[in-house]
């Protein structure tokens, strides 16, 4: 079950892919990981598609992750007598803390954070962007509002709050009931919403306490002015750029991509691109090219993996988007100036053990023209530092824990491997040889660059580098 791409993809599962059939269909499509997108949903729809995933995973012998994407905290209005409005540019309009029935003068907005963090002067966007009103005075239960950008606004409309820290935590009392279920469930990383503050990723490890890895989506501007901080304390990150363009300038948007990029690729955390990349292919059997551009560019740009949504969950090709995004994936990676665009940002390798092994690794598969890395890992630590290298040579990840193996999954490069952790030299390399010949990326005879810890099975320890022959 070699994949020929190093660009993971993930695919988000809903109506039209919420079977075993379609979710193997995925799989031999060349989807990695599957995502459970907890906005939508009954909770015994999860379980199903949980118990599918590793039915498939049983069957097919090799490791794929679950992403478990909680929605965070929904700010609405209210509804208006007759379902919708209109509202003319210049016309004064206000929100107000309690129910009331919505016309064109005032609608309920029934989240007191919001009145905590604006101003006179502060905008508000309603309906994804598509309205905005200033803000001309405001109390703790009431802001009076200019309206801007005029429009039809219908009932419980999102609102958004740009350049607004807002005192309101990521995790609903929805999200930590889901967060529980699917906790028990077995799912591999938490997709964690609205995340505006280091405290933010915190405070979910600490109700994960281990049991998945914390993927934060990077969809609200604040989050950008603590990205290092942010990322330091994540596992993964995701840029959610559906939101951020709601937020912000289109213009920014991917300008900020690159710059996350980088910023994961250079401490060694998996970053997945996602929203809106195949988007057309929801009603159409194939994508726009500038979506196949787009696509291109975060391959070029060295992220973990690229995102499908409502192309899978809800659309009418499902298994034909994750078969073109594979296509476009592969056929980048094949490109003459892959490897120069790739390595044009110099990635400044820390003082480590790990790094120094890691990087040597690297240029000592290209010297050699081995025919794999094979990492042995516990946490996940060693593999993830080969993978920050963007080696020319695929990546073996050997670990005989299984949530590593899963977690694995969505990293540049690497086909992961349950597998019992080697005792000795010997069996290392027999182990490494054995698997890097049953998986077709070597045969007898070829070199490959094996990198451990001593003693082995200790956690985050790479201080090994070993070449060795493919032996029977």
């Amino acid at each position: 079950m070699r994949r020929l791409h190093r660009t993971k993809i993930v695919a988000t599962l809903g109506p039209a892919t919420s079977s075993a059939k379609m979710i193997g269909a995925l799989f031999d499509a060349g989807v990695d990981v599957f995502r459970l997108n907890f906005s939508h949903g009954e909770h015994e729809d999860h379980r199903k598609n949980v118990e599918h995933i590793r039915a498939l995973e049983a069957k097919i012998g090799r490791p794929a992750a679950i992403l478990m994407d909680l929605q965070g905290p929904k700010l609405r209005i209210g509804a208006f007598t007759g379902d919708q409005i209109t509202l003319e540019p210049g016309a004064a309009f206000r929100f107000i803390l309690a129910p009331c029935e919505g016309d064109v003068h005032q609608v309920s907005l029934p989240h007191k954070e919001i009145y905590a963090g604006i101003e006179s002067g502060t905008e508000l966007l309603l309906d994804d962007g598509r309205l905005r009103v200033r803000v001309t005075d405001c109390g703790a239960d009431f802001a009076d509002c200019e309206v801007v950008t005029g429009g039809v606004l219908s009932n419980r409309k999102g609102v958004n709050v740009p350049g607004v820290l807002l005192p309101i935590s990521p995790l609903t009392s929805k999200d930590r009931a889901d967060l529980q279920f699917g906790l028990d469930l077995g799912v591999d990383l938490i997709g964690l919403s609205f995340v505006q503050r280091p405290e933010d990723i915190a405070e979910a490890r600490r109700l994960i306490a281990g049991r998945a890895g914390v993927l934060a989506k990077l969809e609200k501007p604040a989050a950008i002015d603590h990205l290092d901080e942010i990322i330091e304390l994540s596992d993964a990150v995701m840029v959610a750029r559906g939101d951020l363009g709601v937020e912000m300038p289109p213009e920014d948007v991917p300008v900020l991509q690159k710059r996350i990029i980088l910023a994961c690729r250079q401490v060694g955390k998996p970053v997945v691109v996602a929203t809106q990349m195949l988007e057309s292919m929801i009603d159409s059997p194939t994508p726009t090219r500038a979506e196949a551009s787009d696509v291109a560019t975060a391959v070029y740009d060295g992220a973990d993996a690229v995102m499908l949504s409502a192309e899978t969950a809800v659309g009418k090709y499902p298994v034909d988007a994750a078969g073109m995004m594979n296509r476009i994936i592969e056929r980048v990676e094949r490109a003459p100036n892959y490897r120069r665009v790739l390595s044009a940002e110099e990635l400044v390798p820390e003082a480590t053990a790990a790094d120094a092994i890691s990087a040597a690794a690297r240029q000592v598969a290209h010297t050699l023209s081995a025919a794999a890395i094979v990492t042995f890992t516990t946490s996940g630590s060693t593999t993830l530092r080969a993978a920050r290298e963007r080696p020319e040579v695929p990546i073996i990840g050997l670990t005989p824990n299984l949530e590593t193996a899963r977690r694995l999954a969505i990293v540049w490069g690497v086909h992961s491997i349950h597998s019992s952790d080697a005792r000795d030299f010997q069996e290392m390399v027999d182990k490494a040889s054995h698997f890097a010949v049953d998986d077709d990326f070597a045969k007898f005879g070829d070199r490959i660059i094996i990198t451990a810890g001593v003693p082995f099975g200790t956690p985050g320890a790479t201080n090994v580098l070993r070449i060795a022959r493919v032996t029977a």
